[in-house]
């Protein structure tokens, strides 16, 4: 980085090309931060709320006993991430993703994450989430990955419409 502003600086490389390469390497730059947040909001509601509803009510006698087993809970979050690992490796967009126009890739191919990387990458979600500083990771990075992000050589990119 250094030796490319010093090369601009002494009129080496021209400041067009400079912005150009830039605009390629930025191409595949992670999504906003407030897209992807809500992106797993709308996630919640269309997929994880109605897994909850049949458990609860359906399965379970009611909302007692949901709250009284921690296995139902657990069963839940892994059904939903079944779903989404699914949503993954098939379309590259889980339905709030779609909705906010947001795409998951993979960084070295640049195209659908494999099966064993989106698997991964919800186990290290559900450990991020119960943690406050890898939650907050992405705030606090240029680049806006969270630590799924980094672990698994994935991207959470801006789908083109």
């Amino acid at each position: 980085m250094a030796s490319r502003w010093r090369d601009i600086k002494q009129g080496n490389v021209s400041k067009e090309s400079s912005s150009i390469n830039e605009e390629i390497k930025d191409s595949f730059a992670s999504a906003p931060i407030g897209h992807r947040i809500k992106a797993f909001i709308v996630d919640m509601f269309m997929i994880m709320m109605p897994i909850m509803y049949i458990t609860t009510y359906l399965i379970m006698d009611g909302k007692d006993d949901f709250q009284g087993s921690d296995e139902a809970r657990w069963i839940t979050a892994l059904i939903f991430g079944f779903i989404i690992v699914l949503f993954w490796i098939i379309k590259g967009q889980t339905p709030g993703y779609k909705a906010y126009s947001i795409k998951l890739i993979d960084d070295t191919t640049k195209e659908k994450v494999s099966l064993p990387k989106a698997t991964l990458r919800y186990l290290i979600f559900l450990i991020s989430a119960t943690t406050i500083i890898l939650a907050f990771l992405p705030f606090f990075r240029k680049d806006k990955k969270t630590i799924q992000d980094l672990l698994t050589k994935s991207t959470v990119i801006q789908a083109e419409n």
